[in-house]
């Protein structure tokens, strides 16, 4: 090894063009930006968004509605899904974690009981949130309901 074969090293050398280097360069003059225009002019960034001057889809498209940043999304389980799951696993304690390890819900995620389908043994329930005829069906039958913060 000499100095004959140095090289710099795999993409440390930029190979493009450099303009704006005078008339002699090939590239000076208006360094390929065309004459006048906002793309002519030094510091030129389109804005997101930005069509040509046409009016941008995002103000098109009509809006409309109302979107509350505070809602609350629960995931729905009825009573029928309680009762099954008590019948199949023998339970009468269902809490969070046995929706969770059987695949009803998500660490992550609000559980709210709804009260479609019938009860036919006593259960004790833990969940985010009842609807009345859930709860009312979950303590006709002698069950206990406890809402979890």
């Amino acid at each position: 090894m000499d100095l004959s074969n140095l090289t710099p090293a795999e993409g440390s050398v930029k190979k493009g063009k450099r303009v704006g280097r005078g008339e002699g360069s090939g590239r000076g003059g208006t360094s390929s930006r065309g004459h006048k225009g906002a793309k002519s002019r030094s510091g030129y960034s389109k804005k997101v968004g930005f069509e040509g001057g046409q009016m941008p889809l995002q103000r098109r498209v009509p809006k409309f509605g109302f979107t509350n940043i505070n809602r609350k999304e629960y995931k729905a389980i009825n009573l029928d899904v309680i009762q099954t799951l008590a019948e199949s696993k023998k339970l009468e304690k269902i809490d969070l974690d046995v929706l969770i390890d059987n695949g009803l819900a998500n660490r992550n995620t609000l559980v709210k009981i709804l009260g479609r389908g019938t009860l036919s043994s006593k259960v004790e329930v833990k969940a985010h949130g009842f609807s009345k005829s859930a709860q009312a069906a979950i303590e006709a039958k002698g069950g206990t309901v406890e809402t979890i913060a």
